[in-house]
């Protein structure tokens, strides 16, 4: 099971779950301090295997009117559905405008899940990413 983590700030910080399982995400709503993300993120699968990770920045994501910050968490929702076996863990921060994924560490689906991200949400950059700025050219 997979959970995208969505914190949200208004006068107190408010936390959206959406619970990834084999047939659905799951939204709920629940009160509390954003834990740590290295008390969330798993290190290993189910079975002990390696994880990956990856870190995008969403733009000024906070700022923008609820509508869209919905539409953008509608749009990685879809984005990761398409790895509903590989992916772990998903946590939006929206304090930082940053989305960590954390995903089973299978050859080729570092760039599938980038890829499927900057396809439904264009302005997500991803953090490290070296090769688009020195490949330019070519």
């Amino acid at each position: 099971m997979a959970i995208i983590k969505a914190t949200l700030i208004n006068y107190c910080d408010v936390l959206q779950t959406l619970s990834m399982d084999k047939t659905a995400l799951k939204l709920s709503i629940d009160l509390a301090p954003a834990e740590p993300l290295w008390k969330l993120a798993p290190t290993h699968d189910q079975d002990g295997g390696p994880v990956s990770d990856l870190l995008m920045i969403i733009p000024k994501l906070k700022t923008r009117p609820e509508p869209y910050i919905k539409d953008t968490l509608a749009n990685i929702e879809f984005a990761l559905k398409q790895f509903n076996n590989e992916v772990l863990f998903a946590n939006l921060d929206m304090k930082l405008n940053t989305l960590w994924v954390s995903f089973k560490a299978v050859p080729g689906i570092y760039s599938d899940i980038v890829s499927a991200l900057k396809t439904n949400v264009p302005e997500a950059l991803l953090v490290g990413d070296s090769h688009s700025r020195l490949h330019k050219d070519k």
